[in-house]
C-alpha cells in the first residue's frame, strides 16, 4: 500500500470504476447484461486496512483464501462503519480440518472440490443447523497442477452432492491456464456447457459460474461467468490494466 493512504484510497476508487468499466464492455460485447456480473475484489494478499481503503472506494465483496486471514479481515473490520453490508467469500483451497472456521462467515464457498469435501461441510454446518451455499469448483481444463473434479466426477457425483442437507449447489467455479487466452476461452465455456448440461439433468438453476481473474476476467465475462475474482489488477498500482 502507498505510505499516502489518500493516494492509495483515489487509485483504488480509479482502479475500480476502470474495472467495472471493462466488465460492463464485456458483457455488453455479446449481448449480456452487465449486472449479471459481480466482481470480487480479491484481498488475501492485503492487509486489512487496505481493505478498509477498498471499502471506502466502493468494494462491497472480497475474497479469502485462506480461513485465518479471513477472520484476522473480519476482526479488523468489525463493528467499523464503513463495513457494514461487507461479505466475504472463501475462494481457496479448504481442508476439512478448517471448515468450521469458515462456516457461517462468508457468503459463499467456491472450493468444494471433492465430493468427500462436500460432504465435510455438509457434516459440519448440520451439526451448527446451518447451510452453506457453495460452489462445485471444477477442473475443467484438465491440467493436474488445479483441484477440482473433473467435468466427468462431477457428472457422477453430482445428485449425491444436491442431496446433502447442509450445503445448497449455488454454482460452479473453475480456473484457467495462465497466459494463454486461447486456453482461458476454451475452459470458461467449458464450464457453461457444462453447467448448462447439469442445469438440464438436475433442474437445479446453477445461477454462478465463478471464472474469471485479473488477467482474463473479460474473457470469462464474454463466455458467461457471473463472478470474476480480481486481486492483482484491483489493489496492486503496478498492474497494467490496459
Amino acid at each position: 500500500m502507498s505510505d499516502d493512504p489518500r493516494s492509495y484510497e483515489t487509485f483504488l476508487r480509479d482502479r475500480r470504476a476502470s474495472i467495472l468499466e471493462r466488465v460492463a464492455d464485456a458483457a455488453r460485447r455479446v449481448g449480456r447484461d452487465p449486472g449479471e456480473v459481480e466482481v470480487i475484489a480479491v484481498s488475501k494478499t492485503v492487509d486489512a486496512d487496505a481493505a478498509l481503503l477498498a471499502i471506502r472506494a466502493g468494494w462491497r465483496l472480497f475474497g479469502e483464501n485462506r480461513p485465518q486471514e479471513l477472520g484476522r479481515k473480519l476482526e479488523a473490520l468489525e463493528g467499523r462503519d464503513e463495513a457494514a453490508g461487507v461479505r466475504f467469500d472463501m475462494i481457496g483451497n479448504l481442508q476439512k480440518n478448517k471448515i468450521n472456521q469458515v462456516i457461517g462467515r462468508v457468503r459463499l464457498i467456491h472450493s468444494i472440490s471433492s465430493a468427500h469435501l462436500a460432504e465435510a461441510v455438509s457434516t459440519r454446518c448440520e451439526a451448527r443447523g446451518i447451510v452453506a451455499d457453495v460452489l462445485l469448483e471444477t477442473n475443467v481444463s484438465g491440467e493436474r497442477s488445479k483441484s477440482g473434479f473433473s467435468p466427468d466426477e462431477l457428472r457422477s457425483a453430482i445428485e449425491g452432492v444436491l442431496d446433502l442437507p447442509g450445503i445448497r449447489v449455488d454454482g460452479l467455479m473453475t480456473m484457467a491456464p495462465a497466459g494463454d487466452a486461447d486456453a482461458a476461452r476454451r475452459t470458461f465455456s467449458g464450464l457453461r456447457e457444462l453447467a448448462g448440461e447439469l442445469r438440464g439433468r438436475t433442474g437445479l438453476a446453477l445461477r454462478t459460474l465463478s471464472c474469471g481473474m485479473s488477467d482474463d476476467f473479460e474473457i470469462a465475462v464474454e463466455e458467461g461467468s457471473t463472478l470474476v475474482r480480481l486481486g492483482r489488477c484491483v489493489f496492486d498500482r503496478g498492474y497494467n490494466l490496459d
